[in-house]
């Protein structure tokens, strides 16, 4: 199955758009979606946020979540979700944060990882606790983004999307989602 088909596809067929903001993913996301041929029809752009200073500049993260938690944390990526559908004017925007490694960042141990989807209706975030190398990381990740879009999509699973902070709650399988307190 390739993720980043179904999306496109579904999002075509529902005549929406799409807009990414990476983080530790740099751009990989936007790659694996521009690699399936016809992407132009729902796919607007990306932004790839690697610098803390650029989720807030550019995408609107709020600078004081970022300097009391950093840039690897639930609410982050929901922000950073919000924000690049609103600077690029999409119907949806997904995001990536977290830790691909070698060493740890902003206290989070490496394979923390935050992917997050804004849409019409709300936001949905879900955390991962990853293990492998640098490369393996990102790719889960990329594949995890794609797949929490495509079943938000299909299930029509948005959240009410609030102000408060996203909690993060252990599911089976080493999972973490993020909702709305």
């Amino acid at each position: 199955m390739n993720t980043a088909a179904d999306v496109l596809g579904l999002l075509q067929a529902r005549q929406e758009s799409l807009a990414v903001a990476e983080s530790l993913t740099g751009g990989l996301v936007a790659a694996e979606l521009t690699s399936v041929p016809g992407a132009s029809r729902c796919f607007r752009g990306s932004v790839t946020a690697y610098a803390t200073e650029l989720k807030r500049d550019v995408l609107g993260v709020d600078g004081t979540l970022l300097a009391e938690r950093g840039a690897v944390d639930p609410e982050v990526a929901r922000e950073m979700a919000v924000g690049v559908r609103g600077v690029l004017r999409a119907d949806w925007g997904l995001a990536t944060t977290g830790v691909a490694g070698p060493d740890p960042q902003d206290g989070q141990p490496v394979g923390t990882v935050y992917v997050a989807v804004a849409g019409p209706a709300g936001t949905r975030c879900e955390g991962l606790r990853l293990d492998g190398d640098r490369a393996t990381i990102r790719a889960t990740t990329v594949n995890a983004a794609l797949t929490l879009l495509r079943q938000t999509l299909v299930k029509g699973r948005d959240t009410p999307d609030g102000s408060a902070a996203a909690r993060v709650g252990k599911t089976a399988g080493g999972r973490d989602v993020c909702s709305p307190e």
